[in-house]
């Protein structure tokens, strides 16, 4: 099947011409102002007055990357109160070939101002209304909120997934929608972890919020697509009802097979971790009883550093009591 680009070859490229096109710039503009200036010579193909498509590609996704505003997903504000989502934009591809196209074969320079599609978002104000209205499963665990840095991680974490919406159909990834647990992305590294957890190297804390997730999600009868408990029990929520995650590692992922879109509502301070989902009031969902758990706030031991193991004379880690890799 020939490529849009090849088609606007065939369909403008006079059939009798031999001769190249007279030299002269390409400028292609966006918001006044050019961002980039391109040759025929440089886009033809060796010997040849044809395009070279790949060339073209690659300009294209190149000035697609510069040009893109992403929508924004109409949300839930911390008062409560639906915060109105926003259109995005994204290069339109075809009508850039089509320019292209037309001044290869002509002659002389050019200037176009780049066309842009507009990009909805998913989730609007009037979806998100919708869906805000029943309850259908929720499930809170506790922390220790005077772990600076752990209670740190919980919090951004918490913040990714809410006001995620996940579709009928839908498969939702936690290491997707989370991302990479990166200093970068402001996760610390926790100096103290919980028995039983042994949490990335930066990022600690996270299995709690998963784990939390997990639960939620089995209340209100979603169907669980992967999960991985720890090696051994953590205090946080009862034996077997943990999900650990790791970036490059285990995922927790679940499937909405409801015929309603599902909000996921996530919250983390003041030592609780909390999470409701909800959906629809037409949503036919069948939910399944899950145990909760208490407030006695999970035991904690100091995460040895390397500058404690030099201290000892040996660089190899002792063997915490009670912990796992996450």
């Amino acid at each position: 099947m020939k490529s849009a680009w090849l088609l606007g070859a065939l369909l403008l490229a006079p059939m009798v011409q031999q001769q190249a096109p007279t030299s002269g710039p390409l400028s292609l503009e966006h918001a006044g102002q050019m961002i980039a200036s391109v040759e025929r010579a440089d886009y033809s193909l060796p010997g040849q007055t044809v395009v070279d498509t790949a060339k073209l590609d690659a300009l294209i996704a190149k000035l697609e990357q510069r040009t893109y505003e992403p929508p924004l997903n109409a949300v839930i504000g911390d008062n409560g109160k639906i915060v109105a989502g926003r259109t995005g934009y994204t290069l339109n591809r075809e009508a850039l070939a089509e320019q292209f196209y037309a001044y290869f074969y002509g002659n002389g320079p050019a200037r176009f101002e780049l066309q842009r599609r507009t990009v909805y978002p998913k989730v609007d104000s009037e979806l998100l209304a919708h869906i805000r209205q029943k309850p259908i499963g929720s499930y809170v665990t506790y922390y220790n909120s005077g772990n600076k840095s752990r209670s740190h991680n919980i919090a951004l974490s918490a913040k990714a997934i809410n006001n995620h919406v996940v579709f009928p159909g839908e498969t939702f990834s936690f290491n997707r929608i989370v991302g990479e647990r990166t200093a970068a992305r402001g996760y610390k590294r926790a100096p103290i972890i919980v028995r039983g957890e042994l949490s990335e190297g930066i990022g600690g804390g996270i299995c709690q919020v998963s784990s939390t997730l997990f639960n939620a999600i089995d209340r209100a009868g979603l169907r669980i697509v992967q999960r991985y408990s720890h090696s051994r029990h953590v205090p946080y929520v009862l034996p077997g009802r943990d999900a650990t995650v790791s970036w490059g590692g285990p995922d927790f992922t679940f499937q909405n097979a409801y015929n309603q879109p599902v909000l996921i509502r996530a919250f983390a301070g003041g030592g609780s971790m909390s999470i409701a989902l909800y959906s629809s009031d037409s949503i036919e969902y069948k939910p399944r009883e899950v145990p909760g758990i208490t407030k006695t706030l999970p035991e904690e031991v100091p995460l040895e550093t390397d500058a404690d193991r030099d201290s000892r004379g040996t660089g190899a880690p002792e063997d915490i009591p009670g912990t796992s890799p996450s």
